[in-house]
């Protein structure tokens, strides 16, 4: 038996179950949702909102009056665009868009200046959304598969960047503005159509580099800190004096307290699919050592 279609403008019946908990967190993923309910709107002190892998088509402006939310997961949707009304939610967090139908976010996204984690993988971004630019306090930007073919000069813009995903993009060439991003941690630009490296000494915060799957004939130069994952980075690490380094776990882990280093990991949990079955992100939001 599937599950019922919800009525368009009603909350589903264990919605008030869910509220009861105290953590003010509504999960409605998996169910079969074109549109919104009209009633989550009217939430006011909701702050984590999960509508993953519900066949959502639209979201409607007075998502705006969602003003506590912290938390928002829209990923595995059909949504072609993105309301004015989401960028208006003053203490968003984490926006969870990957697996949709986007072609460009609204010019008013940069007004998201609380943002920290933005996953928009699996979408069909052909240039990098300039409004991302004027978000100086994201630190995780998940941007996987998609069409991308250059970065703009003005990347070095994002201060706050940590960790950067541009896997399987369509990148010829290393983009020049990422050796100017000196404090990012981790760079993944796994199958692209790369043919070579420059000396990547310049990114000297930089502990992970995955190159993986390009036509590429060797590892390129790097500090002895940084772990390779590509074609001859086996060989390259082993040819260091000092003990080679860890890469960061897949899973979020209690060792990592820190908040920074806590949304690098969710965003490489994601990017391997290593997601909660039924396309959920509570399970990850609530494992041990994450916060909100």
């Amino acid at each position: 038996m599937g599950i019922a279609e919800s009525t368009p403008d009603e909350l589903p019946s264990d919605a008030e179950e869910q509220l009861r908990s105290g953590e003010q967190q509504l999960e409605l993923s998996g169910r079969r949702l074109r549109r919104l309910p009209s009633a989550v709107c009217a939430l006011s002190r909701l702050q984590k909102l999960y509508v993953s892998g519900t066949g959502l088509r639209e979201l409607p402006e007075e998502i705006e009056e969602l003003r506590e939310l912290r938390i928002l997961a829209l990923d595995f949707n059909k949504l072609e665009r993105l309301p004015d009304g989401l960028c208006r939610l003053p203490h968003l967090t984490r926006l969870y868009l990957g697996g949709n139908r986007l072609l460009a976010l609204p010019a008013d996204f940069a007004q998201l200046q609380s943002l920290r984690c933005l996953w928009i993988e699996g979408n069909f971004l052909r240039r990098f959304p300039r409004p991302l630019l004027c978000l100086v306090a994201l630190q995780s930007l998940q941007m996987g598969d998609n069409r991308l073919r250059a970065l703009p000069a003005e990347l070095p813009r994002m201060t706050g960047l940590r960790g950067l995903w541009l896997y399987g993009n369509r990148f010829e060439e290393f983009p020049p503005a990422l050796l100017r991003m000196g404090r990012l941690h981790i760079l993944d630009l796994d199958r692209n159509r790369l043919g070579g490296f420059p000396d990547l000494h310049p990114l000297r915060a930089l502990r992970v580099f995955s190159y993986d799957h390009n036509p590429v004939t060797g590892p390129p130069r790097v500090a002895d800190t940084v772990f390779l994952v590509g074609e001859g980075a086996v060989e390259r690490m082993a040819e260091r004096d000092e003990p080679t380094p860890r890469p960061p776990p897949r899973r979020p882990a209690r060792a990592f307290e820190d908040e920074e280093e806590e949304d690098l990991l969710i965003g490489r949990a994601g990017s391997r699919g290593l997601r909660p079955a039924g396309g959920s992100l509570r399970a990850l939001e609530d494992a041990p050592g994450l916060g909100t």
